[in-house]
């Protein structure tokens, strides 16, 4: 298994960092573009990820956000979460037109506030994607993490004053997301993870967005896998259902896991985690060799 670190300016001039991790002894059958969650970069836990899908064929890249990981950007900051969208987007265009990789299938992979991500890459890019993997996907944020209405109304003012102040109030996420304790410690090892409350125009920005997503599920219409905890409390796995329920294609797939929290993929017991693993790459495996033999 090969990996590869890079820094590039993009079209707006941010400096992105990105990494890719291929297979090292057989050919690619398909490239993998991993969107990372809130808390999260494309460095720590998902790099265990991304090997384990390497490892079984594919090549997989992934970016950290502007504001996120080490990017360049103010830590945490989403000044607007479609110019994050087209952030992403570029890169993975960029990506998927190198001449090697001409012809592979490609999927995203979404996590979290990163299911959110790949989404709306798929409505800006509505038939450029061979499917997509959504991991507890952000379509919408649980009731019990969303502050109070009255609450939403005053932060939703105070939005437009201090856009990058930081006095979300909010519960311990890393909390409610890992079920095994000593997994969760292991988030403080990730350094350039964003940890602290978040800024008002980061919340305001992730909250339009689920509500966009959640008007918008009818649209959805590339094959998908859903995995989705049916303890989690951090995004709302009925809105997992709803999407399976509404989405056009019919080659789709919902894999609910009993008594699983948010971090289905770092903060479960391993056997769920292998399970969770195994279920994405037999998923990626089956639409891979499909797509081979229509493209061949």
């Amino acid at each position: 298994m090969l990996c590869k670190n890079s820094y590039e300016r993009n079209s707006r001039g941010v400096e992105i960092f990105s990494k890719c991790w291929f297979p090292e002894n057989h050919r690619m059958r398909a490239i993998v573009c991993l969107c990372h969650g809130y808390g999260d970069t494309c460095t720590f836990f998902l790099d265990g990820v991304a090997r384990k899908i390497a490892s079984a064929g594919y090549g997989v890249f992934a970016l950290d956000y502007p504001g996120f990981g080490l990017s360049e950007g103010l830590h945490g900051y989403i000044p607007s979460f479609d110019t994050l969208v087209d952030d992403v987007a570029e890169h993975f265009s960029k990506v998927k037109g190198n001449p090697e990789y001409r012809g592979l299938p490609s999927f995203l992979f979404g996590q979290s506030m990163g299911g959110a991500v790949a989404l709306k890459v798929h409505f800006k890019q509505p038939n450029e994607w061979n499917g997509a993997i959504l991991v507890a996907p952000m379509c919408k944020i649980a009731d019990d993490v969303v502050p109070p209405w009255p609450i939403q109304q005053v932060l939703i003012f105070m939005a437009k004053l201090l856009p990058k102040e930081k006095l979300v109030p909010q519960k311990d996420l890393a909390e409610l997301a890992f079920k095994e304790k000593k997994k969760q410690e292991q988030c403080s090892f990730n350094v350039i993870a964003y940890k602290d409350k978040p800024r008002l125009r980061t919340a305001l920005e992730m909250l339009k967005t689920t509500q966009e997503i959640e008007r918008r599920l009818e649209e959805v219409s590339l094959p998908l896998i859903i995995l989705h905890g049916e303890a989690d409390l951090v995004t709302d796995p009925a809105v997992s259902k709803a999407l399976y329920e509404k989405a056009k294609n019919q080659d789709k797939k919902l894999c609910l896991y009993e008594g699983a929290y948010h971090a289905i993929l770092e903060g479960e017991p391993d056997e769920t985690i292998f399970q969770v693993l195994d279920d994405i790459i037999s998923w990626l495996d089956q639409h891979s060799t499909r797509e081979e033999g229509m493209s061949s």
